[in-house]
């Protein structure tokens, strides 16, 4: 089985979200869930932004994202 590309950084984005959802559970409006995941992925080392204003491209078309950026939706 191939190595995954991006291992390390998926696997702490994913261990953050979870400790989010176990620590606030459900029922929370989305923006307590964003400060809450960006505490968490400071915390991991992790740099990020905020909901950025990105211009999005599907399909055929050319997707203007850096090479070493990552969008979670």
């Amino acid at each position: 089985m191939a190595e995954l590309k991006y291992k390390d950084i998926t696997e702490k984005i994913i261990g953050a979200s979870f400790e989010v959802h176990k620590f606030l559970g459900n029922g929370f409006q989305e923006v307590i869930y964003q400060r809450a995941l960006a505490l968490e992925l400071s915390q991991e080392g992790l740099t990020y932004a905020r909901e950025i204003e990105q211009e999005i491209f599907i399909k055929n078309f050319l997707n203007l994202l850096e090479p070493e950026e990552l969008i979670l939706l």
